[in-house]
């Protein structure tokens, strides 16, 4: 695939650039220096540009990215805004992880045009597979980043530019633009994949550092092999970080990013910055060292310590503070662009990441014994960023508040998980090896949320080792990094369909009024047709099909279910219809206007969720159903009663006020400019023209589904119950129109029916209620008491029989398992050298309980069910102090006391 020709580009001869092969690395690169002999890239080269910046001036990093986008500005580029940090319009990663990101796979399969040819943009990017060299490597590694770039889509009929242009840029933006020599500059070449796009590219180098990459996508990878994309795409990224890095020469990136608040951010943590001699010792050769590997890093440690005078022991007493304060930065501010972003922490897909972090951030802290608020820390970063990101701003009650909450819950999942580490220092395997395996580790950190280094403190005293490796941060995130793609299995719905048929006619678009048509059989099976036009719709969206009948001749052929897949739409009926014949088609319009209530009631839902819950509120999943519906959200914690009642009043007054709901086609780039990342509640729709529902100045969504013309419709919604289904999301179900009044109608039908149960007028109901359990919970308290006492009487004449040092109460008596069980209990409160085995005349309950002395000589109670109730074909079991079992009543009778007593002693013996 790749040659040399792919890179023997005109502005390289034309320039005096030459093509050589690095000594060290042997990767081709292209320089004016004859006399350049490694390509320039680390870890071929230290970074040269430590305290010897090579460009003009120095930038901050707010200079350095608009001093980029004017200068594309200037040449023909449109400046368009950031996108989230949240890939909501992909269903293959979590977050933006680089600019093309933004425009795939729809812009880059050529299905819908860029929103501007050519462009330039600053994207906020977000990357988990280095999270442990972050801090480690200076900034060389970091979360989050900016990736400038400019973008450039050429077609057959359009050729914006390529690569002779893309490099000439770059160049002239280098020398011309920062100042840095012709010489200083090398191209490496390379081959780029991401998204499932490829294509050659060039890495721009600039005294050990990689500043940018030139990618020419022009390749799609199907399988092994590459397919050519119908456009020719430049790719570039530009880091923002490393271009204000290498401008200012600052030991580490972070410096550079941040000046003076670096030095205000160590303060907080209550450290001082390292003598600048050592720091820029440490980061020059930085670059050329595997931090990954500990065993190379622990030997660049050792080199740097030697050069400087100072033993490791000492240099890592100064440098890993620092580390860990350089990860805090980036972590930090990770978490508000995330949570800006309107991402919900949880246990799954990317709102793990957002809790990932966060506990990260607190365990950190806890490294370094710094107590400090998480929410101190972020706020200072949306200070910081404030101005140049004045939308981090507008949420920053959101992204403190769900913070702290996150750092209370995971100081809980502690606690409540340092009982599982003791259990599991007794298990056989753990003490064999006298160590927790790593596998281990990690499911107590993923599952339970118990960090390594708990988990070391607990159990170490115990003479039990664990090792904490360093990729272990890593290794969590790599669990969590990929996304889980739904297959839809359309080949079984067209299986067998000529694939020539034209696509299906839409007429439940372009006339949703219409009750019935004519339309002509073009395909029919046993129990499928296709039509050339349709008036059902079928399923999606959440939203069931519609049902109803085809006419053929007066008969009637019922339609079961509706699916559509690449444009046919697939009725799947009682009976076969034969090709050709012309047929009438008859929805049921009683259940398409329920379906259709119920999805507007939806997008009204949301937009009242929004208001009352915060801007954080997505749809997670729907349901459209005709008895009920249900409408999952993101939200942080469970929702009040008072908040459901707000949702549900602010829900009925749109209603009320009649809002016209308005449907129409719009295109993508359009509808994205106008209305943002939002239209996609309802997950990704694809096509260069999307379909718009909008509730009028409430809620705009792109959602294929069918609609009320306006919100005074449905007439009314009614939230019937809440659940939390998942951590970090909340369902609402909820019945609309028609469904709501019927359903408040058997409310009322249940309240008369209690209030001739209990024989008291409704508005009392209340009251008669709670009069009835106060004398409920008086007569409890009664009968407890009576059990008791009879308990008491019991006890006291049962004669113990001695086996050993302890004491055997046995009994068979003519009482419920509840005065059973009060019994049992009595017995070893009054002593705990007692072995109590009692058996119930009336169900044949066998309940065994044992003292706590008992248990210290590990007797089991379960076990003394088992075994018992087994002699006389019965089952039980339970735990030590604690066993259940019955045996068939027949069979009471043929229990023997002395054999009760042998067994017994049998077990204790043992």
């Amino acid at each position: 695939m790749i040659n040399e020709e792919v890179y023997r580009l005109n502005f390289f001869i034309e320039n005096g650039f030459i093509r050589k092969e690095c000594k060290s690395c042997k990767r081709h690169f292209w320089t004016v220096d004859p006399d350049k002999e490694l390509c320039g890239d680390s870890p071929c080269v230290p970074y040269n540009f430590i305290k010897n910046p090579p460009t003009r001036r120095a930038y901050n990093i707010n200079e350095m990215r608009e001093e980029f986008l004017s200068f594309f500005e200037r040449k023909g580029h449109k400046r368009i805004k950031r996108y989230p940090v949240i890939a909501r319009w992909r269903d293959d990663i979590f977050f933006t992880i680089a600019s093309i990101a933004c425009f795939q796979p729809h812009v880059t399969s050529g299905e819908v045009p860029p929103p501007y040819n050519p462009l330039v943009i600053s994207q906020p990017c977000i990357r988990t597979t280095d999270i442990g060299n972050v801090g480690k490597t200076g900034g060389r590694h970091l979360t989050i980043f900016e990736m400038m770039a400019h973008h450039a889509f050429s077609s057959k009929e359009k050729e914006v530019y390529w690569k002779e242009e893309t490099v000439a840029y770059h160049h002239e933006f280098l020398t011309k633009q920062l100042g840095i020599p012709d010489e200083e500059i090398t191209y490496i070449e390379h081959w780029w994949e991401g998204g499932g796009d490829a294509g050659p590219d060039l890495e721009g180098i600039v005294r050990g550092l990689e500043l940018s990459t030139l990618v020419f996508m022009e390749y799609r990878k199907v399988g092994n092999t590459y397919e050519k994309l119908p456009l020719r795409i430049v790719d570039t990224g530009y880091g923002l970080e490393r271009f204000t890095w290498i401008s200012k020469g600052t030991p580490t990136a972070f410096e550079a990013i941040y000046g003076d608040f670096f030095d205000k951010f160590l303060k907080k943590l209550n450290l001082e910055k390292p003598d600048e001699k050592i720091m820029c010792e440490l980061m020059k050769f930085s670059g050329m060292v595997d931090v990954a590997d500990s065993k190379s890093l622990m030997e660049y440690k050792l080199k740097v310590s030697k050069s400087l005078g100072i033993d490791i022991e000492s240099l890592e007493k100064i440098i890993r503070p620092m580390e860990i304060a350089m990860a805090l930065l980036d972590h930090t501010k990770t978490i508000i662009f995330m949570l800006g972003d309107g991402l919900v922490p949880s246990n799954v897909q990317a709102g793990y990441f957002g809790r990932f972090f966060i506990r990260r951030i607190k365990r950190l802290l806890d490294i370094l014994k710094v107590s400090i608020p998480i929410s101190e820390l972020l706020y200072m970063q949306i200070l910081y960023w404030k101005d140049q990101f004045p939308e981090i701003m507008e949420k920053s009650d959101y992204i403190l508040h769900v913070a702290e909450l996150e750092v209370s819950r995971y100081e809980k999942a502690i606690e409540q998980g340092k009982s599982l580490i003791v259990r599991l220092i007794k298990n056989e395997e753990i003490q064999k090896k006298a160590s927790i395996p790593i596998d281990t580790l990690l499911k107590l950190y993923d599952s339970h949320g118990l960090p390594p280094e708990i988990v070391k403190e607990i159990v170490e005293p115990y003479g039990i080792k664990v090792e904490i490796p360093e990729a272990f941060d890593a290794m969590i995130s790599a669990l969590h990094s990929s996304m889980s793609i739904r297959k839809y299995e359309e080949e079984d719905i067209l299986k067998g369909i000529p694939s020539n048929l034209p696509p299906t006619e839409l007429v439940f678009y372009s006339n949703p009024e219409a009750k019935s048509i004519r339309a002509k059989v073009l395909y029919s099976d046993n129990n499928r047709v296709v039509l050339d036009r349709t008036i059902f719709y079928p399923e999606g969206g959440g939203q069931l099909s519609d049902t109803g009948v085809i006419i053929d001749n007066g008969k009637e052929v019922k339609v079961l279910n509706v699916k559509k897949s690449r444009g046919i739409v697939v009725h799947f009926v009682d009976k076969p219809i034969e090709i050709g014949k012309e047929v009438e088609c008859v929805i049921d319009w009683e259940r398409r206007k329920i379906l259709s209530k119920h999805h507007s009631a939806t997008h009204i839902l949301i937009g009242a969720a929004r208001r009352v819950l915060g801007d954080h509120v997505w749809q997670h999943g729907a349901q459209k159903d005709v008895n009920k519906s249900r409408l999952d959200i993101t939200h942080f914690e469970k929702i009040s009663d008072k908040q459901l009642r707000e949702i549900e009043n602010l829900a009925n007054k749109v209603i009320q006020e009649c809002r016209p709901i308005r449907v129409y086609f719009e295109d993508r780039n359009i509808a994205e400019q106008k209305f943002g990342f939002r239209i996609y509640q309802g997950g990704v729709i694809p096509g260069q023209k999307i379909r718009i529902v909008e509730i009028d100045n409430w809620d705009i969504e792109a959602c294929g589904g069918t609609h009320c013309s306006n919100t005074g419709e449905i007439g009314l919604i009614k939230i019937i119950r809440t659940e939390r289904i998942q951590d970090g999301v909340e369902r609402l179900e909820f019945i609309a129109g028609e469904q709501a009044i019927k359903y408040i109608q058997s409310q009322e039908d249940l309240l008369n029916d209690l209030s001739k149960i209990l024989n008291t007028p409704i508005e009392h109901l209340k009251k008669t209620t709670i009069n009835l359990v106060e004398e409920l919970s008086k007569l409890r308290k009664s009968i407890e008491s009576l059990r008791e006492k009879i308990a008491e009487l019991l006890y006291l004449n049962i004669k113990p029989e001695f086996i050993n040092e302890f004491q055997l109460y046995y009994g068979v008596f003519d009482i419920s398992y509840e005065e059973l069980l009060k019994l049992a209990s009595h017995i070893v409160k009054r002593n705990n050298m007692s072995i109590v085995i009692l058996i119930s005349k009336l169900d044949g309950t066998v309940i065994s309980m044992i003292g706590s002395e008992v248990m210290k000589k590990e007797i089991s109670a379960g076990k003394i069910v088992s075994n018992f109730v087994s002699i006389f074909g019965g089952k039980g079991g339970g735990k030590q102090d604690l066993g259940q079992g019955k045996i068939p009543l027949s069979k009471i009778q043929e229990i023997d006391f002395h054999k009760v007593k042998d067994f017994i002693n049998n077990m204790v013996i043992k």
